[in-house]
């Protein structure tokens, strides 16, 4: 899996501090802008995230590039739906040969590993036989979940933290919750003060909404 912030809005933080502020101004964005220094971005950012006055921050947008993940992946990806997203099409794009993701679980037994592999090598002999007789966007109808993909996908900031929240749970399915888990890393490299605090409820908000499916890491969390 290879992520990558190729894009974001520049001076994300000013941006959200300006907007907030010019609901509360007579003054333009321009000048708001031009008054605020790192340590008043800093301070007025978190106290926006801590009153939950969130609009603000729907004004930056991050943009990622994802390579080398699962259609299984790009599958859950897809349910955030305040988002834009570009995947590269199997019905275009000949998968012939095609790389696919392993699951740690099956990598782990070599038996699983055993016939995990003989399917995957069949389905690639079976999809480029297919491809000698019928159109690739036909052929691809065999092509598995495992099967790698490519994307960018782009959010604004309230999006990412919702994405965030659900899917670095340790309740996620693992290959999202390790994309997730990337992306925050990169996001709080440009802007810390909006993502400082981003993650699973258990971690930010000292609760856990799983229920009965609860990981048990909110109890160990409390102590």
């Amino acid at each position: 899996m290879n992520v990558e912030l190729i894009q974001y809005t520049p001076d994300p933080e000013k941006v959200i501090a300006a907007a907030a502020r010019l609901c509360y101004s007579p003054d333009p964005v321009p000048e708001l802008l031009e008054r605020l220094d790192d340590e008043k971005v800093a301070d007025f950012v978190q106290k926006l995230r801590s009153m939950g006055h969130l609009s603000p921050f729907e004004h930056i947008s991050f943009q990622f590039s994802i390579d080398g993940v699962s259609r299984a992946l790009s599958h859950q990806l897809v349910r955030h739906r305040i988002a834009s997203y570009s995947q590269r099409s199997q019905r275009y794009v000949k998968e012939s040969g095609f790389e696919f993701v392993t699951p740690p679980s099956i990598r782990r037994n070599p038996q699983a590993l055993e016939r995990f592999e003989k399917v995957m090598n069949t389905l690639q002999e079976e999809y480029q036989a297919l491809l000698d007789v019928a159109p690739a966007e036909d052929a691809r109808y065999i092509l598995p979940n495992a099967c790698t993909t490519s994307l960018m996908a782009t959010f604004n900031a309230r999006s990412l933290m919702n994405f965030f929240e659900h899917r670095t749970c340790m309740r996620a399915q693992w290959e999202i919750r390790i994309l997730a888990e990337r992306m925050l890393e990169l996001a709080r490299e440009v802007a810390p003060n909006v993502f400082g605090q981003a993650g699973p409820t258990c971690v930010t908000q000292g609760v856990c909404h799983e229920g009965a499916m609860s990981c048990g890491r909110i109890k160990g969390l409390r102590k």
